[in-house]
């Protein structure tokens, strides 16, 4: 989360980088760039609740004194307009590099600097005159800037208790350092269960066992030593000691356990707080752990260049290919750089059924190592992609003799070759972590992996190479218009004098925004045309806690009738929930009660159980006696896995009404949304792409026809995690990472330019995406090309 600090110490291991030397190509991890602000701009707001703001900082310790352009976004752009004045001198972090559009306008430096990223960072010195540091107001003043640290000023202040101080049937917030954990697993129920234990500067060891609906929801441990943040979490009694268990409401927050490292945040959580009090006890355990030796001397995670046969260990490496053996064991192809001193197991498999490449060269081929996992570890395995960093957990080293699973007929039988074996089961913590790239460890791994490209510098195609080539999408782009015009460059585009209109164009993806894919998920109102970010779930956990907490009587409505529903606990141990319910006398007279039902003083967890067993769920509440809808931001009506949203600014505030069933086949959301007299809001996708030919490059929208161009519609990807992963691996086909300009796929598309006012009444033009979506290509023409032209973009099948 992107955070404004005032009068903090910029953390040591952040290293200053003179801005005369800051390019594209600029390595901006653990960098900060320091200037005095010259320049504020505007504080524009670009959508509800979305802010954009630019700045121009200059270094004042320089004789030339250069200068550059900064563009901040969403709440750390309201910070900043809020707390900077021009004079300020400020300290960026967790920054961006891109072209700055307006470099012959303003002379400023070719390049601009963007912080819209999770790990953006703003420190802000304010200067003072003696006489004004010396007042009881600069005194107050101080006080107040430095108290201010999160990007959220309303964000309330938690309290942590010591592990020691810990008391029985209470909910607590915690932090703790890991001495043992499991990775999540699947229950026997529907929720993924993760265990760990930490312990404090009281030395207790406390276990803690999570409960949560998805997997990413569990802290994200890399390793013993790592520190994590509990939030709501629940005591109680186990084996005559306290353990904590996950409570409504749960958050972790996962922090680098090693000293010096950076503190950054580790959590799937869309908004979460972190002040300088949270930065400072992550040092305090940091310093403690290390001074207490309380992660071992000795550590597990070996290259594989120190592996021993019957070892068992933890592995750093990245996933270069897989293939399934069978429906229990799964290929994965690693490396990290070292040649194992054993003679590995080889594995044969049939080409068609590798995902990544099938060959490498020979030097990297000598490296790599077959990873063979068994059982409840399968199904993550195969949703792997090749590239990622990942760390294996408890592998273990088998020698001798080996047979591979499934291919018994085409596999021979080796001797003396060492095999690595991912067991089932969670013992010891077995199982596979993803890392983050921005971590210390995959930095690490990947500054050996350079060193192996630099010294293996092999004739013909590169491994870099190969990887691009298999990353090339097998899909492409089609225009759908009826429009017969031709297609234009870029620059003959920006240079017409009347751009307004359809165009077509042939292009590649070079960037988009936002990164995070989840982030282009909007909520829009059809009446008042406003866009809005989606609700995040810990503001909506909130609403609901509220509507519980402040429950009053109420008499349901004469075509109400009025019951209870008993949920089970979420885990071993936990007590049943009563919940009071209400529902249509007319449905329960035609046989369907569970269409309907309104639910008074659930939580949204409890509110999403339900779902699965009703049709339609409306959470009310209590208003002067008579049922009403929970506030805003909350959800009016739950089907399923779907949310349904309404606008606050068009919604009548009226009591809660039955629907009227007369001549209606199904009760939808519209039927809902009518009798409740809310103004529903649409899901749509909004995305910025830029787009590039051998001329110019254009910044375009993608929104109106989102839904088009990826064949999936935006309230799928709300609910649905298939639909979501669809869209991250077009994005990643159509502009993969670290793929040069050659791999990248030509694009046919249709755009439509169109104006709009500014601030101070400016006219500016602006680019949409339109009648283009997704096809399969067919088989590449068997000419060649002339050169430099490219091939000619597939057409429609």
């Amino acid at each position: 989360m992107p955070v404004l600090f005032e009068g903090a110490q910029v953390p040591a291991h952040l290293t200053n980088i003179p801005i005369s030397l800051i390019s594209t190509s600029t390595d901006s991890a653990n960098k900060y760039v320091k200037g005095k602000v010259i320049h504020k701009g505007p504080l524009v707001v670009s959508a509800a609740d979305n802010f954009i703001l630019k700045t121009v900082i200059q270094e004042d310790d320089s004789s030339q004194k250069p200068s550059i352009n900064i563009v901040l976004f969403g709440d750390l752009a309201k910070s900043f307009s809020q707390s900077v004045n021009q004079g300020d001198v400020v300290v960026a972090s967790g920054f961006q590099v891109g072209k700055s559009p307006t470099v012959r306008k303003d002379n400023h430096h070719a390049c601009n600097l963007l912080l819209s990223k999770s790990d953006a960072c703003i420190y802000v010195y304010h200067p003072q005159s003696p006489s004004d540091s010396k007042s009881p107001q600069a005194s107050k003043r101080s006080s107040t800037c430095s108290a201010e640290v999160s990007q959220t000023t309303k964000a309330p202040k938690y309290t942590y208790v010591r592990l020691d101080n810990l008391k029985l049937s209470s909910t607590v917030n915690v932090y703790g350092v890991v001495v043992f954990f499991k990775l999540p697993h699947k229950s026997r129920g529907t929720h993924w269960c993760s265990t760990l234990k930490i312990t404090d500067q009281s030395n207790l060891k406390i276990q803690c066992t999570l409960f949560c609906n998805k997997r990413e929801d569990h802290p994200q441990i890399f390793q013993v030593g790592d520190i994590v943040r509990l939030h709501r979490v629940k005591t109680q009694s186990y084996e005559e000691s306290i353990q904590l268990i996950s409570a409504y409401g749960f958050a972790a927050v996962t922090f680098d356990g090693i000293v010096g490292r950076a503190v950054e945040p580790r959590t799937s959580s869309r908004s979460f707080q972190f002040h300088q009090e949270d930065q400072q006890k992550v040092e305090e355990l940091r310093a403690w752990a290390a001074s207490h030796s309380i992660v071992s001397a000795t550590s597990t995670t070996i290259p594989l260049s120190a592996t021993q046969p019957k070892a068992y260990f933890d592995l750093t490496c990245q996933l270069l290919a897989k293939a399934p053996i069978d429906t229990t064991c799964t290929l994965l192809r690693v490396w990290d750089g070292s040649q194992c001193p054993h003679t590995l197991l080889k594995v044969i498999v049939e080409p068609d059924s590798v995902e990544g490449p099938v060959s490498f060269s020979e030097n990297k081929e000598n490296l790599i190592a077959n990873v063979l996992v068994y059982d409840n570890h399968v199904e993550f395995a195969r949703q792997l992609k090749p590239g990622t960093f990942l760390r294996i957990f408890n592998l273990r080293a088998i020698p001798g003799s080996s047979r591979v699973p499934g291919l018994t007929s085409s596999q021979a039988v080796e001797h003396d070759h060492l095999a690595f074996h991912l067991h089932g089961g969670t013992s010891y913590g077995r199982g596979i972590q993803v890392l983050p790239e921005n971590s210390q460890d995959v930095q690490e791994l990947k500054s050996a992996l350079e060193m192996f490209s630099k010294d293996k510098d092999d004739s013909g195609v590169s491994d870099s190479e190969l990887m691009d080539i298999w990353c090339t999408p097998p899909e492409t782009l089609e225009r759908r218009c009826i429009h017969n015009i031709e297609t234009v460059m870029l620059s003959q585009l920006k240079q017409c004098n009347d751009p307004l209109g359809s165009h077509h164009v042939r292009v590649q993806l070079s960037s988009f925004k936002p990164h995070r894919l989840h982030q282009a998920l909007k909520l829009y109102c059809s009446k008042c045309s406003s866009l809005q970010d989606v609700p995040d779930d810990e503001v909506v956990n909130r609403v609901f806690s509220e509507a519980s907490r402040n429950a009053e009587l109420c008499s349901p409505p004469s075509w109400a009738l009025s019951g209870k529903v008993n949920l089970p606990g979420i885990s071993h141990g936990s007590s049943n929930r009563t919940l009071h319910i209400h529902s249509s006398s007319e449905l329960l007279s035609e046989g369907k009660a569970k269409e309907l039902i309104y639910i008074m003083g659930s939580s949204l967890e409890e509110t999403c159980r339900l779902a699965d067993g009703y049709q339609n769920i409306i959470p009310v509440r209590s208003s002067e006696g008579r049922l009403a809808l929970l506030d805003w931001p909350a959800p009016f009506l739950f089907r399923g896995r779907k949310r349904y949203y309404g606008c606050k600014s068009c919604s009548e505030a009226a009591a809660v009404s039955e629907p009227s069933c007369e001549g209606v086949d199904v009760i939808d959301e519209k039927v809902i949304a009518e009798a409740l007299q809310v103004q529903p809001l649409q899901f749509v996708l909004l995305m910025e792409l830029q787009l590039q030919d051998a001329t110019d490059t254009l910044d375009v929208f993608l929104w109106k026809h989102a839904e088009m161009f990826f064949n999936v519609s935006a309230e799928d990807v709300a609910a649905n995690q298939e639909a979501q992963d669809h869209i991250s691996r077009t994005m990643n086909a159509l502009c993969p990472k670290g793929g040069s300009d050659v791999h990248r796929p030509w694009l046919d598309m249709c755009l439509t330019a169109y104006s709009t006012v500014c601030d101070g009444g400016r006219g500016q033009t602006c680019y949409q995406i339109c009648d283009t979506g997704i096809i399969k290509p067919r088989p590449p023409p068997s000419e060649s090309y002339p050169s430099g032209s490219g091939p000619t973009p597939h057409e429609a099948a």
